[in-house]
């Protein structure tokens, strides 16, 4: 049990690390690149300001919950279904998005814990006439792990989303239906309780997550009778 408990806590932890390692290290350096030009420019503000109470706004507000409810009984559900159907396939896949999941939040926190930067206004204040897009406190522990840059929410479904897309590389119906959700949970958090610029970088962050563990996961998936 200890020996199996090691071999799964390093394959874990390789997955951790590969995901910053080698060409995954362009993608976190090109949300890095995205994240500056849209702060510099000015488009987070503008975008704040074009979006913040539209009936657009409205019609994602609900991602900020489902980004929260998916992740967590979404997947417990899922591997209860398939544990039902005895359907062992299913069940590695939902395994998968539940590693998925865990080490996008594990990222998101990674640079969460440096970055500090806070959420637009509106969402805890009610100031919306100072340009606050461009702070970001760096150190440690400056803004906390629960809000800033990237979004949790959008590095979590775009992890679970690549995750799939890479064990179902032939089914549409799951790869379209994984993105669709992935962009409505991102776009919805953009207008809400995140910058667009924390959206961009978790959407790259996030797809490198998910593309890891897909195949991480898919020759297993597809060993199973």
């Amino acid at each position: 049990m200890i020996e199996l408990h090691a071999r799964l806590s390093s394959r874990f932890f390789g997955k951790y690390k590969k995901i910053f390692w080698g060409r995954n290290l362009f993608w976190h350096l090109l949300a890095i690149a995205l994240t500056y030009v849209f702060v510099a420019s000015g488009f987070d503000w503008l975008y704040f300001r074009a979006t913040h109470g539209t009936v657009v706004q409205t019609f994602f507000w609900p991602a900020v919950y489902l980004g929260l409810l998916v992740p967590v009984f979404g997947i417990l559900i899922f591997l209860a279904w398939s544990a039902i159907r005895k359907n062992k396939k299913l069940v590695r896949a939902g395994f998968a998005l539940a590693e998925a999941a865990i080490l996008g939040l594990l990222v998101s926190d990674f640079f969460k814990f440096f970055t500090g930067r806070p959420g637009p206004p509106g969402f805890l204040t009610q100031n919306f006439t100072t340009d606050i897009s461009h702070v970001f406190r760096f150190g440690i522990l400056r803004g906390g792990v629960f809000f800033g840059w990237p979004s949790s929410h959008t590095t979590v479904a775009f992890a679970m989303a690549a995750c799939l897309a890479t064990l179902y590389p032939k089914n549409k119906l799951v790869q379209y239906a994984s993105i669709i959700y992935a962009l409505y949970i991102g776009l919805g958090v953009s207008m809400t309780i995140h910058w667009f610029s924390d959206f961009a970088a978790g959407a790259i962050f996030g797809s490198v997550v998910g593309t890891v563990v897909g195949q991480s996961f898919l020759g297993r998936v597809r060993r199973v009778v």
